[in-house]
């Protein structure tokens, strides 16, 4: 996931902790539900005896905050894009969301991103926002976006 996000400049960028965390379980009240899903690319996978790992196509970080949710991040691989991958996760993010009874989704996305702002439009979400420079390497403002499901 590491890899995939830092071949990525679009992508928001978390320190190597952030992604070891999403694998630690908690009983604790305090502690978000989190989720992370991947896109392994079954095509390229290496036979059952090899110790190497699928490649990851994509992927997507959320977090439940209160009654809605975060999109944290959602990475697709270079070689992977334009192929609908990037849409079908955020459809199943969303549907995924509603079938939890969460209110809504919110992200944040580079202004400058604007295949990311244009799928997020298709799927219903308004820019609602900007956060001035909100993003570091490169610094940039974020556009905030919502989606209200109920």
């Amino acid at each position: 996931m590491i890899e995939l996000e830092r071949d990525s400049p679009a992508a928001a960028h978390w320190p190597q902790q952030e992604y070891e965390k999403l694998f630690v379980t908690t009983n604790s009240p305090q502690h978000a539900e989190r989720l992370a899903w991947v896109v392994e690319d079954e095509a390229a996978e290496p036979a059952k005896t090899s110790d190497k790992a699928p490649e990851i196509l994509a992927f997507l970080v959320g977090r439940r905050v209160d009654t809605d949710w975060e999109l944290e991040n959602i990475v697709v691989a270079r070689a992977a894009r334009l192929r609908g991958i990037g849409k079908s996760l955020l459809s199943q993010f969303v549907e995924w969301v509603r079938a939890e009874r969460g209110r809504g989704i919110f992200l944040e996305v580079r202004e400058s991103n604007q295949g990311a702002r244009e799928l997020y439009r298709r799927a219903g979400f308004e820019e609602t926002g900007l956060r001035k420079s909100y993003y570091s390497n490169p610094a940039e403002d974020a556009i905030v976006c919502h989606l209200s499901l109920y």
